[in-house]
């Protein structure tokens, strides 16, 4: 498979920008962002020029105690074929959890545990099995660590590796970012980790506000991530090097000049050659296929730490013991934020009926505190605009008639009556 290059994350708000951009060799696409019947024209034009498109998938839970969904698998198996992608890419993180059914709408951390591995390296057979490319993982920032972890970062991403054929793709930005909250050295992890696994490598921006790094894609690649390329850079060539912008978008040459120092950086030299074929074994295929089979203890234990976890960032029960509470108590924070961000994206009428940006996070943060997600962000509108209903929100009758009628269009039924209101409001206060 022929090397990648330099190339940015593809998204509708810059599409016509990164169509001009000089010297483009790829593009990455959030998978569930596209549909595989009706690619966006810009998609279209990108691969008839030969531009490479690698789909990135956000939601498959892979490091979750539950099995890979294989509707999920099969989505982005279709992805990948419908763009002619090289491979396809997902991140080791878990999302959601079945008991109780929460949502994250974030990547969360697995813990860096003998059990976590287990469960994840079961679950990346699964996947491989169902893909009909090969499949790379992310390692991913975070603001939390686990208490009582039994491996390092780069024990642990080794493991993977030799135990699945797995492919990485490192993520330089979250490795500075763990060293900022956790505290990891990142030279450390890319002297542990086989860099001959390597796939790609992302790039990105952050900001830092007290005392913690919030790996925003927002803002632009600082110099200590671009240090970290180098690093890394010195000891591999990485077949891809690409740039993830995903909000406050800067003007086009702002991006090109970043792909320029991005470029500067990754075609320096260094002494080892990285390949996109898989150093141990065939993708697909176990390294070790006399590996026994997973024991549903294992999975059980994974997932009831994890549920505990998610409960406290989401629905506000007990931190659970051996977690620094303030930074669990950021994360809670960051979570609902982010949540109200990505519904008004969403459904961006609810924030222009309830009367703007402020009235509208205020509405929504409040919704968020006793309602979890459990169905994905659509969902999470939907049951914003039945919570305010059921409780005659907003005030204004003429808004609160706006509401009713995008609610009653979008869940194709009528909204509550005033006996069903009064019967919710009293069984959730029972709750």
């Amino acid at each position: 498979m022929e090397r990648l290059g330099v190339g940015i994350g593809w998204r509708p708000e810059i599409a016509d920008a990164v169509e001009r951009l000089p010297g483009l060799d790829w593009v990455e696409v959030v998978a569930e962002n596209i549909c595989p019947g009706h690619l966006p024209e810009s998609l279209v034009r990108l691969r008839e020029r030969g531009i490479r498109v690698v789909p990135h998938g956000v939601s498959l839970g892979i490091g979750g105690a539950d099995r890979p969904d294989p509707a999920k698998l099969a989505a982005l198996g279709e992805r990948a074929v419908a763009l002619g992608a090289p491979l396809v890419t997902e991140h080791i993180a878990f999302v959601r959890t079945s008991s109780p059914a929460l949502e994250a709408g974030h990547l969360l951390p697995v813990p860096r545990t003998r059990d976590a591995l287990d469960v994840l390296c079961e679950n990346v057979r699964t996947a491989q099995d169902a893909l009909p490319v090969p499949l790379a993982l992310e390692n991913i920032a975070a603001l939390i660590s686990w208490p009582d972890e039994e491996l390092t970062e780069g024990q642990f991403l080794t493991e993977l590796v030799e135990r699945t054929g797995v492919r990485l793709l490192i993520d330089v930005a979250n490795l500075h970012t763990n060293r900022v909250n956790r505290g990891e050295d990142p030279a450390a992890v890319l002297d542990a980790i086989p860099l001959e696994a390597l796939a790609y490598v992302h790039v990105a921006g952050g900001v830092e506000k007290g005392g913690v790094w919030h790996d925003t894609h927002a803002h632009p690649v600082p110099p200590v991530v671009l240090d970290l390329l180098a690093e890394l850079r010195s000891r591999v060539d990485p077949p891809g090097v690409l740039l993830e912008r995903d909000d406050d978008f800067p003007p086009e040459a702002e991006l090109a000049a970043e792909l320029t120092a991005i470029r500067a950086v990754s075609t320096s030299g260094a002494r080892l050659d990285a390949r996109l074929d898989a150093p141990r074994g065939r993708p697909g295929t176990p390294a070790s296929p006399s590996e026994p089979e997973l024991a549903e203890a294992v999975r059980t234990r994974v997932g009831l730490g994890q549920a505990a976890l998610l409960s406290a960032l989401v629905a506000g029960t007990p931190v659970p013991e051996g977690f620094d509470r303030r930074r669990v108590r950021v994360q809670a924070r960051a979570l609902a934020a982010k949540r109200a961000d990505v519904v008004a994206k969403v459904a961006p009428e609810l924030r222009e009926i309830l009367g703007g940006g402020e009235p509208y996070r205020e509405a929504f943060l409040a919704y968020a505190k006793s309602r979890p997600m459990s169905g994905g962000y659509r969902r999470d509108a939907l049951d914003f605009a039945e919570h305010l209903l059921i409780r005659d929100l907003p005030a204004d009758a003429a808004a609160r008639r706006r509401l009713t009628a995008w609610w009653r269009e979008r869940a194709g039924a009528r909204p509550p009556g005033r006996v069903a209101r009064w019967a919710r409001t009293l069984a959730g206060r029972a709750a």
